[in-house]
């Protein structure tokens, strides 16, 4: 990795206290990037399994020098210390962190796989991306606000303005 990568996550929670859960990701997430940003905060349905609550989403933009195994490691104990369970895939929880983005690397590890599979049909997860990057260029080409365009964004609603992970 080239040091100082741009780096993209993926911020979403629908239990508990869920803004006080992002905001207490986004400020551990501070002690593993560097140069963070953070986008606008948005509520939306639940994806995958929708017989639950609906989801708080951010994503955070900043730069490690950390590998991404190292990364993936340092975000799953945060989403640990801040309870996170994993019983059900897509099913409810307290946090989840997603590597969205490494630089421009494509990984495709057992445990990794870079940029997030779903990222692109996901409005949560592009509109938040587009707040930080909307002109950025993905692996395969294709560009994060041109995208923004191809997935609904109806089940989306804009909570708060990008201070309130501050």
């Amino acid at each position: 990795m080239t040091p100082g990568a741009d780096i993209f996550l993926g911020i979403g929670g629908n239990l508990g206290d869920r803004r006080e859960t992002m905001r207490s990701a986004v400020r551990q997430v501070r002690s593993v990037l560097d140069e963070v940003r953070v986008s606008s905060l948005y509520e939306s349905d639940a994806w995958g399994v929708t017989d639950q609550p609906d989801f708080l989403n951010a994503v955070v933009r900043g730069k490690t020098t950390l590998e991404p195994l190292e990364l993936l490691d340092a975000l799953q104990a945060i989403e640990n210390q801040l309870g996170r369970v994993r019983e059900q895939h897509w099913g409810p929880r307290a946090i989840d962190i997603d590597i969205l983005l490494y630089g421009s690397q494509k990984i495709d590890e057992p445990r990794l796989t870079v940029p997030h599979p779903y990222m692109t049909q996901r409005g949560f997860v592009l509109r938040p991306l587009a707040d930080l990057a909307a002109g950025l260029t993905l692996p395969d080409g294709s560009l994060v606000g041109e995208l923004l365009t191809t997935v609904s964004q109806n089940d989306l609603r804009r909570i708060e303005g990008p201070g309130w992970a501050d």
